[in-house]
């Protein structure tokens, strides 16, 4: 049993991942570059700061990480307003049952800025005991620096949290936290085989996904 959840945010709470992935590709396209797939891949998990040094890298234009890393988030938060990135269907329910059972926080790639916003755009915010950026630790995903500061935002160990994520860097980031680890793949950017067999269980449906969440945290306390 566990004793609490830490959510993904881009692809498990929100329909986001195409946007980063648009903003990225028009960010390269402005400075005559091609963004693709490939490139993609590489920085999924990535914190902020991390994917704005590759982009800038990649672009070769002479801006600065940060300002690059400004401009997409611009993007993000203006997509938001625009209406763009709305809750998954059945995240809300996911959110408030486990909720009601366990504390909830959200380990994010997304920068700062962008996870306030979505949050209390969808006016789930008051959920999350704690929320952590992978801006805000030492190392994005993969490694499991987000996850396990998210454990200790909470107070709990991280062996007694259950972990939700969509993506490959994802799901390695919150198995290598020692959480037990449950997957929603992106059927948009389908994770590797080798991230999903960490995953304790797999669904692409977000109602199944928390029965099981409610499965392992309705004897908390007894």
């Amino acid at each position: 049993m566990a004793d609490a959840v830490v959510f993904d945010m881009d692809g498990v709470l929100v329909e986001s991942e195409h946007l980063w992935e648009e903003l990225w590709a028009a960010y390269a396209a402005a400075r005559g570059r091609q963004w693709g797939p490939e490139q993609t891949r590489d920085v999924q998990g990535m914190s902020a700061p991390e994917w704005a040094a590759y982009l800038t890298r990649f672009c070769g234009a002479g801006d600065s990480a940060a300002g690059t890393e400004e401009v997409v988030v611009d993007g993000m938060v203006q997509a938001l307003a625009d209406g763009r990135i709305g809750l998954l269907p059945g995240a809300r329910e996911m959110i408030s049952a486990t909720a009601e059972l366990a504390p909830i926080a959200l380990a994010s790639s997304a920068p700062r800025r962008v996870i306030d916003a979505v949050l209390v755009h969808h006016g789930v915010d008051h959920h999350f005991k704690a929320t952590v950026s992978s801006a805000e630790v030492e190392r994005g995903k993969p490694s499991p620096d987000v996850y396990l500061a998210a454990a200790r935002a909470l107070g709990v160990d991280p062996e007694r949290c259950l972990a939700v994520e969509d993506s490959s860097n994802g799901l390695r980031a919150a198995a290598a936290a020692g959480m037990t680890v449950v997957a929603i793949p992106n059927p948009q950017y389908p994770p590797a085989e080798d991230a999903l067999a960490a995953a304790a269980y797999r669904s692409a449906d977000h109602h199944a996904v928390r029965d099981f969440l409610l499965s392992r945290l309705d004897t908390r306390g007894e």
